[in-house]
């Protein structure tokens, strides 16, 4: 299983700011993609893990800024799994640019049911013995 997973992304003009630069929300998109790409690399996805009745849904989410993307550069992002407990993922995440760390950040996430009750992580995504130690 797959702990870590870089993905590349171009900038596109339509996520930029009046300045050229990538506007902050975006990060954040570009933090799910990550998230998705990561579990379709496990072999499962989003889709299929709620349509079996888990829902993960962001508790915690936060990004620093340290250089500017800007139109049309071309990104790689990192999206690793920090730790998983019965009920969250933790996930880091680096955004590059020719190697040059421009932002990191780190989300948590918790398992939910569809009434937003906590729930136990499906076996998919509690992992087995690569698991991330939970310490």
């Amino acid at each position: 299983m797959a702990e870590s997973y870089d993905i590349p992304i171009r900038v596109r003009y339509a996520e930029t700011d009046r300045m050229g630069l990538l506007h902050h929300a975006n990060y954040f998109i570009y933090f799910e993609m990550g998230r998705t790409e990561l579990l379709r690399q496990r072999g499962v996805s989003y889709r299929e893990i709620e349509d079996a009745g888990f829902l993960l849904v962001i508790v915690e989410i936060g990004c620093k800024f340290r250089k500017p993307a800007r139109y049309d550069d071309l990104l790689s992002l990192r999206t690793t799994v920090q730790r998983v407990t019965h009920v969250k993922i933790v996930h880091r995440y680096e955004l590059f640019r020719d190697g040059e760390l421009l932002a990191e950040g780190q989300s948590t996430l918790a398992c939910v049911d569809r009434e937003g009750r906590p729930r136990q992580l499906p076996p998919e995504l509690r992992g087995g013995d690569d698991r991330p130690n939970p310490s």
